[in-house]
């Protein structure tokens, strides 16, 4: 069920390997990838950290999500922050990402019953409604659920997991696993949509794109947990175009609240 609804206040991909991404009219995910030409985008590990340290390790990071509170936060420290100048993909508005539950599911753009009545006030809504649904964007859309994350699993099946990917793993095929039983029920959701996997580990590279920044990040809260606020990583559940402005509907997993751990 969707409890929660933010936007998408900016969009950024890179095609090379660069700290941060430019700021783009609109990104295309790509189920069970990532964002098509983004330098991330892969069904193993595609941060170089990571590849360095074990390539065979399953991509629950195909796509990187900040919320834009956190520039706000910053700026007060007297930083000033642009979206996509900390590598993400989305960056959202109105969403505490960072108390997300593990398995979280995100969709852009208006609900079902919305769409269908943007469609029928207008051409013009129609086209804002669908888009993600025509064009170029079509032929990309593909399937959803379990069958697009499967490429994601078999890696983590195949290779040696820490708790926490191996927790990950598990949540983002409960997901695909929930969203092919809503679907067979309610019929499938068009929208383009992301399970939400883990926290991303703030690492030394900020400091080098502002110094002193990494502290502002990461750190500590008043019982000495480390706390991380560089956003969330997770898996494409339904590939589609995104842009700015897109409404964001989050839907809760069921049962106990199972905290965000990095990965």
């Amino acid at each position: 069920m969707s409890l929660v609804r933010g936007a998408v206040a900016s969009v950024s991909c890179n095609d090379v390997y660069s700290f941060t991404k430019p700021a783009r009219g609109e990104i295309v995910l790509v189920a069970g990838i990532g964002v098509e030409g983004d330098v991330h985008a892969g069904v193993n590990v595609r941060h170089r950290s990571r590849v360095k340290a074990d390539p065979t390790q399953p991509n629950l990071r195909q796509v990187h999500l900040i919320h834009e509170e956190l520039f706000d936060e910053v700026g007060e420290k007297g930083y000033t922050v642009k979206p996509g100048e900390l590598g993400e993909n989305v960056t959202t508005s109105g969403i505490d990402l960072l108390g997300l539950p593990l398995g979280t599911i995100l969709r852009f753009g208006p609900p079902p019953a919305a769409r269908a009545g943007l469609a029928a006030g207008g051409v013009g809504s129609a086209a804002r409604a669908g888009s993600a649904e025509g064009g170029d964007a079509a032929g990309r859309l593909g399937e959803s659920g379990s069958a697009v994350v499967a490429g994601v699993l078999e890696a983590a099946a195949a290779a040696v997991l820490d708790e926490a990917t191996a927790a990950a793993a598990e949540a983002v095929a409960a997901a695909a696993a929930r969203s092919d039983a809503a679907a067979a029920v309610d019929g499938e959701d068009p929208r383009a949509a992301v399970i939400v996997a883990g926290l991303r580990n703030p690492c030394a590279q900020i400091n080098r794109f502002q110094q002193g920044l990494l502290k502002e990040v990461i750190g500590q809260d008043d019982e000495g947990n480390v706390v991380r606020k560089g956003g969330v990583m997770g898996v494409v559940l339904r590939g589609g175009a995104v842009r700015p402005g897109d409404e964001i509907s989050v839907e809760l997993p069921p049962g106990a609240f199972v905290p965000l751990e990095k990965i």
